[in-house]
């Protein structure tokens, strides 16, 4: 039983983590903090919290866990903020996308206390985000990744571990570098990608006429494109050198293809897209796994 969780960032992931602590009656109480009052509110009125903190350092002093659910970009001054006032035996995690930035900003705020900070990260992000988009059952099935530290202790590693398999995730333990290497690939180039088709086809003078006939392909390819600009700028400064590499393998894929339909080969065309969906058909299969 947790008595008393703070939740900074009171969003999609952390309106969501609240909740399903709740659902699963591991939590007393639950404070949120966060940069918008009306969101706030609207998680008091909904249930997702208990309790709205005005400030991060009156109100952890009596937690016994504190999720950071904001951008990454942010975590920074959070640790600072956080350096004098959390509590010996509170255990401080996160649900940041990068974690090696992260780590690197906990270490150089928080001190001695970087034992009590056990990095994490849960993968169930969608295009809307508020309070209002929060339900306890976002991380039903989901993959969350921990990187803990060789700090950390065996034993708060393993209460952040059960927490999020009580809210019914599939926990994995990785190291910051591998996450990072991973999600360059899997999760940031892909949003990467979405984000420039759209801005692309928007600047062009008849943009109208494609919009209006696009359809459910481009949609769901589009999707992630509506996610929280903020947080994704954030993602692709933090995890720039892995996301450029990615980059670059993919510009050349882009261009094989390319000189592929420029020299009308449609048996390697057809080949590649074979194994395409092939790797497709073996993921959702969970071949994978």
């Amino acid at each position: 039983m947790i008595k008393h969780l703070v939740v900074i960032g009171t969003g999609l992931i952390g309106g969501s983590f609240a909740l399903a602590m709740k659902r699963k009656g591991l939590v007393e109480r639950v404070t949120g903090i966060g940069r918008g009052r009306a969101n706030l509110e609207h998680a008091l009125k909904l249930g997702v919290i208990d309790a709205i903190g005005e400030d991060v350092s009156t109100v952890v002093k009596d937690a016994d866990l504190v999720l950071a659910a904001i951008p990454v970009g942010a975590m920074p001054g959070l640790f600072r903020e956080l350096a004098e006032a959390l509590p010996a035996g509170a255990i401080l995690t996160d649900a940041g996308s990068t974690k090696r930035d992260v780590i690197a900003a906990a270490r150089a705020a928080l001190g001695d206390k970087i034992s009590q900070f056990v990095p994490g990260h849960p993968i169930a992000g969608a295009e809307t985000n508020g309070a209002g988009a929060a339900h306890a059952h976002l991380f039903e099935g989901k993959p969350v990744i921990l990187t803990p530290l060789p700090e950390n202790r065996a034993a708060d590693v393993d209460l952040v571990e059960s927490l999020w398999t009580a809210c019914s995730a599939r926990v994995a333990r990785m190291s910051d570098n591998d996450h990072d290497r991973v999600f360059a690939a899997v999760s940031h180039l892909p949003h990467l990608a979405a984000f420039a088709l759209m801005e692309e086809l928007a600047d062009r003078p008849d943009a109208d006429t494609f919009f209006r006939f696009a359809g459910t392909g481009f949609r769901d390819f589009s999707r992630i494109a509506g996610s929280h600009p903020e947080m994704w700028r954030d993602i692709a400064l933090a995890n720039r050198e892995a996301l450029l590499g990615e980059l670059d393998t993919y510009i050349d894929k882009l261009e094989s293809i390319r000189g592929l339909i420029e020299s009308r080969d449609g048996e390697a065309l057809e080949a590649l897209f074979a194994r395409a969906r092939q790797a497709r058909t073996n993921w959702i299969k969970g071949k994978y796994a």
